[in-house]
């Protein structure tokens, strides 16, 4: 009875394996073959002499072993050779130097034999997991994948696929309007699949671009059919982003396309992304329209560009540079990320007002500081002198760098 149950569990291994998913029959039998192959290596010293024919589908395997034919009182191995006499009763017609084969029944070779076995097989099983489990989401790299909240912690979330297989999502890699229970379907897009130690680790990501990038070809057909590029990205995760598009066909309006009828394809991506702002502008190759068309809705007054050094000098009524600038800086960022220029904006000077540039008084103020004051649209000293205190609060100067910025500034005038 022992050896009956035992060779049920063996049995049971081929079942194992049979209802694995992305193992292709051909390396489940490879698989198999080497595991039965590992164990007789250990039992005889080696495999060499020994046929293993695997019949998965009925759940078993056939082992023949090849023995030398020798005289008798001459077996020097029994693993390798066996005696004339002992060969007659297998083969009535062998002769001494000829092989005999002889079947082995594995399920005799006892109980550590068979877990042996087993434990071999089950550690193949987990390899090909492990294996299966990271080809699919090295494939699936960028796409957008579905998965349901397991595990909250501090630092990172546990997801787990329709598959039962878990996904790791970084505090980083939320959105900062996030907020999920255990039991949420929760959409991101696959990052990347780290693999130390043969122990695939799937990181997904809702902040990645890609994911805004992957929502929009889903909502708009013309994208999903390519008759519309999305040619850049730009994203502050669950603040605002924007978003470049071009059109093949010259009866399509790209932008139009992607916000749909009153908005009707861009606000579910909108909801998908925490309320995230999404500007959806048309991608130009020519460099000044295309900053100009970024720092919307701020309109420009006139741009000077340095296209070597990727750097765009933008001159705006006074009135317009705080559109330029965005709350936080944060649409001025964004135009800088989408287009790849490095921009300072500039307030126009009016004919017959007096004013210079803060890049004139670099002997006296500090680099960094100008850079500071520029980013937030202030690039002439008269800017700075009238700006008000919660503007230059976003500076984030000492208050002692910025008197002396002040008075710097008004002892030109004073003069």
């Amino acid at each position: 009875m022992a050896k009956k149950a035992e060779t049920v569990n063996m049995v049971d291994q081929f079942q194992e394996f049979k209802e694995l998913k992305n193992i292709d029959k051909t390396t489940m039998i490879s698989v198999l073959e080497e595991s039965f192959r590992n164990v007789l290596a250990k039992m005889f010293g080696t495999d060499e002499n020994f046929d293993v024919i695997m019949n998965p589908d009925k759940g078993d395997c056939e082992i023949y072993q090849n023995l030398e034919v020798v005289p008798d009182g001459e077996v020097e191995n029994k693993d390798m050779q066996i005696g004339l006499t002992e060969a007659r009763e297998i083969d009535p017609e062998c002769e001494i130097g000829e092989d005999v084969t002889r079947r082995i029944f594995f399920e005799k070779f006892g109980r550590r034999a068979i877990l042996t076995l087993r434990q071999t097989l089950q550690s193949k099983i987990l390899d090909l997991q492990k294996d299966a489990i990271y080809s699919k989401f090295k494939e699936l790299e960028g796409e957008v994948v579905a998965a349901e909240v397991h595990q909250i912690w501090k630092r990172e979330m546990l997801l787990i696929d329709e598959d039962q297989n878990e996904l790791i999502m970084p505090k980083d890699e939320q959105i900062p309007g996030d907020f999920f229970h255990k039991g949420d379907v929760v959409k991101a897009i696959v990052k990347r699949v780290d693999n130390p130690n043969n122990n695939p680790k799937v990181i997904v990501s809702r902040t990645d671009e890609r994911f805004l990038r992957r929502l929009f070809e889903q909502e708009v057909p013309e994208i999903h059919d390519g008759l519309i590029t999305i040619r850049d990205v730009a994203r502050i995760p669950g603040e605002r982003a924007k978003i470049a598009v071009e059109s093949y066909d010259d009866r399509i309006d790209p932008v139009g396309a992607c916000v749909g009828i009153k908005g009707s394809r861009i606000h579910g991506i909108v909801r998908e992304l925490r309320n995230e702002n999404i500007d959806v502008i048309s991608y130009t190759a020519n460099p000044s329209l295309y900053i100009q068309r970024a720092l919307s809705p701020a309109k420009i007054s006139s741009i000077r560009l340095n296209e070597e050094e990727k750097k765009a000098e933008v001159f705006l009524h006074p009135d317009e540079v705080s559109l330029a600038i965005g709350k936080g800086g944060m649409n001025i960022r964004l135009a800088t990320m989408l287009t790849g220029y490095s921009i300072d904006v500039y307030r126009d000077i009016e004919e017959g007002e007096e004013d210079i540039y803060l890049d004139e008084f670099s002997d006296e103020i500090d680099g960094w500081v100008i850079e500071a004051l520029k980013n937030l649209g202030l690039g002439t000293a008269k800017a700075v002198l009238n700006a008000s205190k919660e503007l230059l609060d976003q500076a984030d100067l000492e208050d002692d760098t910025l008197e002396h910025v002040m008075e710097v500034l008004r002892a030109e005038f004073d003069d």
